[in-house]
This record gives structure tokens, C-alpha cells and sequence, in this order.
């Protein structure tokens, strides 16, 4: 599964990031993707769970742990429901635009974004500086609905941007792990803005984000290699072991 970003300077003075997946859908875990993140909630409606980092040397290797331990992690305070990836997923319920649930499925991990200058020290990954001028619109009525955007501001600032932007202090989204749910082609209304990121509290759950401790995530973002084409994969435990076989996923004890 290749990942085409696009750059596209605007008239309204906009810069857009977007990208495109490959239409044609894998019915299994892609041989290029070397390093697996995985999580598995107790149910649908489940809220916490644990993640699990995952690596192999190609893609006809066994899938091996790194690590020894699961990273407590927060879903959406509805739970979860079917999202956009990159593997096809059963008809049923399917993630909407502020319906409050984490999308279900495989997922490209995109790109990080951070407050900070650079990325922790040890990383070696995509990565952007959010400025006071980056933007993720999630109004399905707005034409740059689910991507990341920077606003020229000598152009004119759009109405929607307050609202919009990204850098506005909040802790919670010092480092932002860009989760590509519904990335390629974008459905208006399905579902914007799905990242990991450091959570609020132990028993707060995110509006559809997948969240942790700060040490945990910059863990993650550590581990992290833009060449071992990382993929997430979030499902209920009935869901992974209907899959495990067919999509290749490792053992989750």
C-alpha cells in the first residue's frame, strides 16, 4: 500500500496536505508493512484497552513482540465503530463525524505532529512543527474536510480556521500520531482527525482518538521507522479473532 501526498496551494490562500490510497484494497496485512501497532478493546462499546507494538524483518516473517508489556490506551468514550483503511471491513456500524467512537480496522500511520522543534531524541520519522497557522478541518461541509492544512495569512484568514487550528495550547496535543482513517478517497461526514495522542486522565476517553500516557506515546514515537511503513490496527477481541488468520496479525495474548 503506497501513500501518495500531494501538496496544493489554494486561492483562498490555503495550503493543503492530502493524500490518496492505493483504490485497490489488500485483503491482508500488506508484506511492506514491517512494524504493527496493535490494540484490541474488550467489545464495541468498550472505551479502554491495551496496545502492543509489533515488528518483523519482511513480510514473510512471523510477527515478533517488541517489548514485554501492553500500553494502557483510551478510545472514544462511545466505544468503537468500522472505519476506513486500508483492508475491507464488514457492513455494520461505521464511524460519523463526532459520533464519539474510534475507528475499527488497519490504518496507515501518517505523519507525527508536535509542538515541539523536532522529535524526541532516537526517532526517525515523518514529522512537522504544528505553527499557529496549521489547520484539520472537521466539518464535512468545509472542502478541506479531514486533511492538514496551513493558512498563508497575508491571503486572509478563512472564517472556519478558529476553530479549526491546531496549536492552541492544549497539552494533550504536544505529539499527535497521525492515524490515516479515511484518508483515500475522503467521505465527507465519516470521520476526521484520528491520531494518537497523550490522554486527559485515566478514565477520560477521547471523542474517537486513540490516547496514552506522554512516556508511553513518545515510546511509541520513538520506535517508530518511516522505512518499515508502520500500520495500525485497532478491533474488538471477537473481531481480531475473526481476522487474525485472513489479515495476518500476530497473537494477542
Amino acid at each position: 500500500m503506497k501513500i501518495h501526498r500531494a501538496l496544493r496551494i489554494l486561492a483562498a490562500g490555503v495550503i493543503a496536505f492530502g493524500g490518496t490510497i492505493d483504490s485497490g484494497r489488500a485483503q491482508g496485512i500488506p508484506g511492506t508493512v514491517r512494524q504493527l501497532l496493535v490494540s484490541v478493546a474488550p467489545g464495541w462499546d468498550s472505551s479502554q484497552g491495551v496496545l502492543r507494538l509489533y515488528e518483523r524483518p519482511d513480510g514473510s516473517a512471523p510477527w515478533r513482540p517488541v517489548g514485554d508489556g501492553k500500553i494502557p490506551v483510551l478510545y472514544g468514550r462511545n466505544g468503537l465503530a468500522w472505519g476506513l483503511g486500508i483492508l475491507p471491513v464488514p457492513s455494520g456500524l461505521s464511524k460519523k463525524e463526532k459520533d464519539g467512537r474510534a475507528p475499527a480496522g488497519c490504518f496507515a500511520i501518517g505523519t507525527v505532529y508536535g509542538y515541539a522543534g523536532k522529535l524526541p531524541k532516537g526517532s526517525d520519522f515523518r514529522y512537522r512543527q504544528v505553527s499557529e497557522w496549521d489547520a484539520w478541518p472537521d466539518d464535512p461541509q468545509n472542502p478541506y474536510y479531514n486533511q492538514h492544512v496551513v493558512i498563508d495569512p497575508k491571503q486572509g484568514i478563512p472564517d472556519w480556521f478558529q476553530k479549526q487550528k491546531m496549536r492552541h495550547g492544549d497539552p494533550a496535543y504536544a505529539w499527535l500520531v497521525e492515524i490515516r482513517h479515511n484518508s483515500g478517497p475522503i467521505r465527507p461526514g465519516a470521520g476526521s482527525a484520528i491520531f494518537m495522542h497523550i490522554r486527559r486522565g485515566a478514565n477520560r476517553p477521547s471523542a474517537g482518538c486513540t490516547t496514552m500516557e506522554e512516556d508511553n506515546l513518545v515510546q511509541v514515537i520513538r520506535w517508530l521507522r518511516t522505512a518499515m511503513n508502520p500500520h495500525y490496527v485497532l478491533l474488538p477481541r471477537k473481531e481480531y479473532e475473526r481476522f487474525q488468520t485472513s489479515w495476518g496479525l500476530p497473537d494477542f495474548p
